[in-house]
């Protein structure tokens, strides 16, 4: 009986050490959550030329004018600066960008906004913005469509390569990129 219960108080003196080794803390689910886009979008064609991985910010009754002010860096969605991978070289704003992984970030304006890849990555945010930094700049209008509560980036064929379409609340932004 003695070696029984020395046994079971040994068996949960383990269980006590070891339960909080194992255990995990998970954090909540991130109000912005990740997404990525790529072309071509298919799922079946692992031959990319481009791919933007960014986190998707939610209006919820705010203005998209204090949440991406205008005349300002903005990391274009929320949390780190969103990554752009071209896996091939391609023109932006008539400059050649080559091949690689960049960070995408955008100067919002009412009638045109600033698309700029910079060669820094994993930043936070615009924080740590460098203009000395930029591979390539290009201005382009903003058109308007149907509200978007998430703020929204795809991909389309165009003539010359392929444009990367920007989309929150009613604002439509597409930055050209060709080959």
């Amino acid at each position: 009986m003695k070696i029984k219960t020395t046994m079971t108080i040994l068996v949960l003196a383990l269980l006590a050490v070891a339960t909080p080794l194992s255990a995990q803390d998970f954090s909540n689910m991130d109000a912005s959550p990740m997404d990525a886009a790529s072309f071509p979008s298919s799922y079946r064609v692992s031959d990319k030329l481009i791919k933007i991985v960014y986190s998707r910010p939610q209006l919820k009754g705010r203005d998209l004018a204090s949440l991406a002010p205008a005349g300002k860096v903005w990391r274009t969605g929320a949390n780190e600066a969103a990554e752009l991978t071209l896996y091939v070289d391609m023109k932006v704003g008539g400059k050649t960008v080559k091949a690689g992984t960049y960070s995408f970030f955008t100067i919002p304006g009412e009638k045109e906004w600033t698309a700029i890849i910079s060669k820094d990555v994993n930043v936070w945010g615009a924080y740590s913005y460098n203009e000395a930094n930029d591979v390539a700049r290009v201005s382009v209008p903003v058109s308007t469509g149907d509200s978007l509560e998430a703020f929204s980036i795809a991909f389309t064929e165009s003539d010359n390569g392929v444009d990367m379409n920007l989309g929150w609340g009613t604002v439509r932004v597409k930055v050209p990129f060709t080959k």
